[in-house]
């Protein structure tokens, strides 16, 4: 798997952590089950599939050690489940599903059996976030192939340090910019002297037409266009089938996650700030986009709301990051989701779709020459934007 910085590419300011990835906020998991199956026309229930499913996993135990959490809507066209619960204690108390569109409900309820005990007599209530982006054009997305059993594995399997990215997990089917896009992650660290803390990014990324494509201020999907390297809408389709999305019109997952001791208001700031990276990428919030984004922070250590009060549970201490740093902790933001979404693109290999659309790879030596070009090659400086 080659990432952005592999080309020598940089993206910002701040330096990323060990892994570059969401999983460098310490406690946090990323799990996914990825399905490939069948070649050829579009038979509804058969195939081809070319879909998943890509669980984070905030803490352990996240419904009994919940962690304060906020949320951002940038543009509404899509799900995310589960955020009034989220708005309304401030809490995550769940894994943060992600999967295609027809397949969130089935998802939900996955997580939901998860989190019961093994008998099922636990009386209390789940309501676990999973959000979505349409695979539409490369799978076989009526045909319900996501199941319990692969979100199971995908909890089963998850993990820290290095995570897959591109077309693998909710992101198997997934384009972005009209190349293959999908899954991508990244990370910042801020300087001690504003808190040392960490900020990771995880994206499953869908949206955008090719000509807004941006990275580090380049406009790459300008000089890489659609006469090049061919856009996968442009493709011959079965049938009429005009109910299929056009270019720009799909949509992102943003889960956000530091170790920063935030309060629930501040986890929506940072939510927020995850908006302005993927402007800064050529995003643009489109009325039929759904650019979800929720935000969690491990730095305060939390009981769930339903906890039985007793005298040591009657308040709760609670630190928070100061105004006066938190700026530090938006632009990390900023930075991370844009790398994110970056390395979705670059990590994304060509993947070949029902009906045999084809969503091809963005060309990693044609995006060093256009990024040297502008200044931005693997020869300026580490850091530079």
């Amino acid at each position: 798997m080659t990432r952005l910085r592999d080309l020598g590419l940089t993206i910002g300011f701040d330096p990323p952590g060990r892994h570059n990835a969401i999983t460098d906020v310490a406690g946090v998991r990323i799990g996914q089950t990825t399905l490939i199956a069948g070649d050829g026309p579009l038979v509804v229930g058969l195939g081809p599939v070319r879909t998943g499913v890509t669980v984070v996993v905030p803490t352990d135990r996240p419904r009994h050690r919940p962690v304060f959490a906020g949320c951002h809507r940038l543009n509404g066209m899509g799900e995310l489940t589960g955020l009034e619960v989220v708005r309304e204690f401030g809490l995550l108390t769940s894994p943060i599903a992600i999967t295609n569109t027809h397949s969130v409900g089935l998802v939900r309820d996955a997580l939901v059996a998860d989190s019961l005990t093994p008998d099922r007599t636990d009386a209390y209530w789940s309501l676990p976030v999973v959000g979505e982006t349409s695979d539409a054009l490369l799978n076989d997305m009526n045909g319900f192939h996501v199941r319990a059993e692969h979100v199971r594995a995908a909890l089963a399997h998850a993990a820290d340090g290095p995570v897959a990215e591109g077309a693998v997990g909710g992101g198997t089917g997934m384009i972005c910019h009209e190349f293959k896009g999908g899954i991508g992650t990244a990370s910042r660290i801020v300087p001690e002297s504003v808190g040392g803390w960490t900020v990771g990014v995880l994206v499953q990324a869908n949206h955008g037409r090719r000509a807004w494509l941006s990275i580090a201020g380049v406009p790459v999907g300008a000089e890489i266009g659609v006469d090049e390297v061919p856009s996968p809408y442009d493709d011959p389709r079965s049938g009429e089938e005009p109910e299929l999305p056009e270019p720009g019109s799909g949509s992102i997952i943003v889960v956000v996650a530091t170790d920063a001791p935030l309060l629930p208001h501040q986890c929506e700031r940072l939510a927020q700030r995850a908006a302005l990276g993927i402007a800064r990428s050529g995003g643009t919030g489109g009325t039929t986009s759904g650019d979800l984004i929720i935000a969690f922070a491990t730095g305060n250590r939390l009981e769930g709301p339903w906890q039985e009060p007793s005298p040591t549970r009657l308040s709760v201490d609670l630190r928070m990051v100061g105004e006066s740093v938190i700026d530090r902790l938006f632009r990390a933001t900023i930075e991370a989701t844009e790398e994110a979404i970056a390395n979705a693109l670059v990590a994304a290999t060509t993947v070949v779709g029902r009906d045999g659309i084809t969503a091809r790879a963005l060309p990693h030596d044609r995006l060093v020459e256009v990024m040297r070009r502008y200044g931005r090659g693997p020869t300026a400086s580490a850091g530079s934007r």
